[in-house]
Parts: C-alpha cells; structure tokens; sequence
C-alpha cells in the first residue's frame, strides 16, 4: 500500500505541476469567480490542507492546524512551489517510515474522524486531484489547454 501511495501521488503531483507551469506569475492572482481562490491561493490551499492533515491529523506533531500561507508573502510561482515541495517532502519523509500494517491502522483525527491511515492519505491526495482539476479549468478560462491526465 505504502508503495502505491506513493507512487500514485508522484504522479498525481507531476500533473499538478505540469498545471502550475502553464501559469505566469502574471497569472497567479486570476479568479474564476469574485469569491473564488485565486490561482496563488489555490497552490497555496493544496500545501496548507496537505500540512495540516497530515502533520495535525495524522502525526500530531502541530498542536492546532496550521494558518493558511498568506499569499502576500510569496513573490511569485518559485516561492509558492517551493512551499508546495517542502510539504510534500514531509508528507514523503513520513509516509516512507510507515508499514503496510501501519497504513492500515485506524487512527482518530483532532477533527474525531475515524479512518485507516491509507484513507488519511488517499483523502490529501484526492484533495490535490481536485484543485489540480479547478487550475485545469482556470487555464481553459484563460483560452489555453489544460492538464489532460
């Protein structure tokens, strides 16, 4: 399992940044929608959820979930990616140290959700799957192609 996991989620992660690499850094503040994420915020969402479930959720070692990253403080798409890489090297780190047995333990989250450890995971990378998919159509909006996965 833990060798599917991570496997599935370097490609699930390619194809995000596959997306993100068709965005100028002119780009980052386009929203869909006046109330929508921006393009930066989404990218930023992504590590943050990422953070917080895994390192709240799973490990425990945050006392609270973390702060969103605030957009403001990023200047422009290497710094956010970098963010984005420093999670997952984390999430990769820990995710390495776990048993298939482990994975298929079940934990209770802060939150009281009940889940298998595998099921954690698979959540955080649906998660990504599914802002990856909104980049996608934010290219499309902008007149160009998006991730075709």
């Amino acid at each position: 399992m833990r060798d599917l996991l991570i496997s599935s989620w370097a490609q699930v992660r390619a194809g995000l940044l596959a997306t993100a690499d068709k965005f100028s850094n002119d780009e980052l503040p386009f929203r869909a929608a006046p109330n929508a994420y921006s393009v930066a915020d989404t990218l930023l969402h992504i590590a943050n959820e990422e953070d917080g479930e895994i390192r709240y959720g799973i490990t425990r070692d945050l006392p609270d979930f973390p702060a969103a990253f605030d957009p403001s403080l990023y200047a422009g798409k290497p710094s956010i990616l970098a963010v984005l890489d420093g999670v997952h090297e984390r999430t990769l780190a820990y995710l390495q140290t776990l048993s298939d047995s482990d994975l298929d333990d079940t934990i209770e989250t802060p939150w009281g959700m009940r889940a298998r450890r595998s099921e954690l995971f698979l959540h955080v990378m649906e998660h990504e799957i599914h802002h990856r998919g909104e980049l996608s159509l934010i290219l499309g909006l902008l007149g160009r192609e998006g991730l075709d996965a």
